[in-house]
Order: C-alpha cells, then sequence, then structure tokens
C-alpha cells in the first residue's frame, strides 16, 4: 500500500514508464497471486464481482433471447448480471444445503438455457457434482458465484476452477477484503480475452496491442491499484484466515451441540466450506422466528436483497407505466413474476433457517449474532451457551 502512494501510481498501468524502472502493478501481482492459489490459468481484477459476472456472461456469448437458472437464494447483483446481458433469469428452488437444487435446475431447463449460475451461499460449495454433470449433459455453460465463498474447495479444487468461470467479491463481508472490488478467473483463452477487453475499453489483455478478431466496445471495469495492493495482503493472509474460521466453527458446532427441533445444514464438502457461518434449520418458521427474536437477529427469509421474495424487480407484473419510467434505463424484460409462494421449498427453508457468524459478522445477510474471527474460547463457549439455552428455551416453552 505504502509503495503505491510513494510511487504515486494509482491506475494499474504506467503509462509514463518510458525505461521499465516502476514496481509492478500491484493489480497484476493480485492476479497472479490469486492465479497461483486457485489453479487457474487466467485471473482478471475488477472493480466489483458484478462487473466479474456480468462480463464473464457477455463473454461467453450469453444474450437477448437466453435464459439463465439462478437459485432463488442469492445476492441480487447475480440476478441484476444476468438482466443487463439482455438475458432473463430464471429462479430455481435450493434444497437443504441452502443452496441450487440440482433436481429443480434439470426441471427449469429449456431449449432457451444457456447458462447456470451456481451461488456458493454462506461460504459453502454447490453440488458442483451434479450440477457440472448436468450442464455438460445439455451443453450449457456452469458459472460460479464465489462472491461469499473466496478460498473455498469442493472436493479438492478450488471454488470456481469447476465452471467456465468464477466470480468472486473483495466486498467488506467476504473471506478476503479491499473494501470492494471482484475477480473473474478462468481456464477458457478466448473467455479471457474477451471479458478483459469487456472490462478494459476493448483491449486484450495487458493491453498489449487490441483484441484479435473483430473490436470490442468495452468499459471502465478495472481494479486500481489501491484496491490491488489491499487484495494482495490479503489473499495472502487467506489460507491462515480459513484454517482459523474452520478451527473455530468446529469448536462452536461443537459447544452448541444437539438440540431439539434443530438441524445443522447440510454441507456438500465440509472440508471446503469457508466456514464464515454455521446455518441452523429449525422444525418451524414459529421457532425460528422466535430464537432469532430472542438473540436480535433475523430469519434468512428476513434477508432483503438475498431471498427473491424481498426483491420487487422480480414482479414485472407490479411495474406500472408512468413518465417517470420513461426516463429509466432499458433492462431486458421479464416474462416470468417471481412473487413470494413462486418457489414454495426455497420460502420454506428460508423461513426456517437462520446463520449464527463465525467470521462474516453481517447483520443484513442474518449472521449478525455469535463470534467473529478473532473470538477466543471463552468467547466461543458463551455464544454457544446463548444460543443453546435459547433454542432450548423456546423449545420448552412450545411443548
Amino acid at each position: 500500500m505504502l509503495s503505491v502512494i510513494r510511487e504515486r501510481e494509482l491506475s494499474r498501468y504506467r503509462f509514463d514508464d518510458h525505461d521499465g524502472s516502476a514496481l509492478p502493478s500491484k493489480v497484476l501481482c493480485f492476479e497472479k497471486e490469486f492465479s497461483t492459489l486457485t489453479g487457474a490459468r487466467h485471473c482478471v481484477g475488477m472493480n466489483s464481482c458484478t462487473s466479474a459476472l456480468y462480463a464473464g456472461l457477455l463473454a461467453a456469448g450469453v444474450g437477448p433471447g437466453d435464459e439463465v437458472i439462478v437459485p432463488g437464494y442469492t445476492f441480487i447483483a447475480s440476478i441484476a448480471a444476468v438482466v443487463h446481458t439482455g438475458a432473463e433469469p430464471v429462479l430455481a428452488e435450493i434444497d437443504e444445503s441452502l443452496l441450487l437444487d440440482p433436481a429443480d435446475v434439470a426441471a427449469k431447463i429449456t431449449s432457451r438455457t444457456k447458462a447456470v449460475i451456481a451461488v456458493h451461499m454462506l461460504g459453502a460449495p454447490c453440488d458442483l457434482d451434479a450440477l457440472d454433470a448436468l450442464t455438460r449433459e445439455h451443453g450449457l455453460l456452469l458459472v460460479e458465484d464465489c462472491a461469499q465463498a473466496g478460498g473455498g474447495t469442493y472436493r479438492g479444487r478450488h471454488l470456481g476452477t469447476v465452471g467456465g468461470f468464477g466470480a468472486f467479491s473483495l466486498n467488506v463481508f467476504k473471506t478476503f477484503t479491499a473494501g470492494d472490488g471482484g475477480v473473474l478467473i478462468t481456464d477458457d483463452d478466448d473467455l479471457y480475452e474477451t471479458a478483459f477487453a469487456l472490462h478494459d475499453h476493448g483491449a486484450a489483455p495487458l493491453r498489449m496491442g487490441v483484441t484479435d478478431g473483430p473490436p470490442l466496445f468495452g468499459l471502465n471495469l478495472r481494479m486500481h491499484e489501491l484496491t490491488g495492493a489491499f487484495a494482495l495482503a490479503q489473499v495472502r493472509k487467506l489460507p491462515d484466515t480459513l484454517r482459523t474460521l474452520r478451527a473455530n466453527r468446529d469448536k462452536f458446532a461443537d459447544a452448541i451441540g444437539d438440540l431439539p427441533g434443530v438441524t445443522r445444514r447440510r454441507l456438500h464438502d465440509p472440508d471446503g466450506e469457508c466456514a464464515t457461518v454455521l446455518a441452523y434449520t429449525f422444525a418451524s418458521a414459529a421457532m425460528a422466528g422466535e430464537v432469532a427474536a430472542r438473540l436480535g437477529t433475523i430469519t434468512l427469509s428476513q434477508s432483503g436483497k438475498h431471498n427473491y421474495s424481498n426483491m420487487p424487480q422480480l414482479r414485472p407484473d407490479l411495474l406500472v407505466s408512468t413518465e417517470s419510467r420513461t426516463r429509466r434505463p432499458h433492462q431486458a424484460v421479464l416474462r416470468r413474476s417471481y412473487p413470494p409462494g413462486s418457489l414454495p421449498r426455497t420460502d420454506d427453508l428460508l423461513s426456517r433457517s437462520l446463520a449464527l457468524s463465525v467470521g462474516v459478522v453481517d447483520s443484513y445477510l442474518g449472521s449478525g449474532v455469535g463470534i467473529d474471527a478473532t473470538a477466543e474460547d471463552d468467547t466461543i463457549e458463551a455464544a454457544a451457551l446463548l444460543f443453546r439455552t435459547t433454542v432450548q428455551d423456546v423449545a420448552k416453552a412450545a411443548s
């Protein structure tokens, strides 16, 4: 960080480095180190995970007339990126893992389906074996939204390397952060070159000449040097951070133990989970709501822009033609409306689930109570005791 300030170079490009004496770009160093960490061939630092999703989808050829399947439980950015390509998002159910249900994805595939976005919500990997097999069978693009799961793995492979591309967030509520920022990784040479051009005014990777083939009108979605410096320092700490989170998760879960009417979220690969939260599903929505209220938190159904039923953008039936709307930008016209109740299994699971923080303390996400990454054993024991006794008291009152 200090070297960036001393060099007075806030752009990743050294426009006045005529003799090659300037320090290498921090963004470039970050891209190289994140590629090494994940095993991905290519990496592009961007200004947000949303930009990474958008550029990646466009680079893969997703556009008007296409459908992209996304889970009903995700952050709205996953859906917005699809809409801005001109394609239509098609929402699918989650299962007991609180992640995309491969069986419902299979049921939602049509002749217009172009891609499936596997969102690794709450730091845990989706069932990538099933989703990879399904998308290969139908010739579809599998995208990994790793915004909440940076550094996570699935069966020994880093998240983001199973699908056609992976997108990551450097937001403050993520496993490694620079305040904001995003990353795209891929092994696909063509997708990388096109995504790079889209994120940097049509430039070829690292601005080494113009793009091959037809020129592109790209945008400016670049990461700047201060973000790159923060990201570089944070990614070097990521393996140790995840070891700490996983150790604390195990202590926290063991201290909580088994509870009446409560089951822990199913994990497709416990060893690959980032362990940012402990998620529990209750026997009833009433029980989950009462426990959440007593703890001063919310159920996952109440998390605003993570639950589809809280997104008015998915309700074209509510849109009213007014003079003010003529000043709004053109977006893809949704052929489907998703009012509450459209995904009954998702509605049920989210209403009965809550998350305790292990490292990501985020009240908006629904993990506003629990422990943080610096918690000592006595703090972990106290938080576990509070949760355990609250659940027992609610269960006793209901019996």
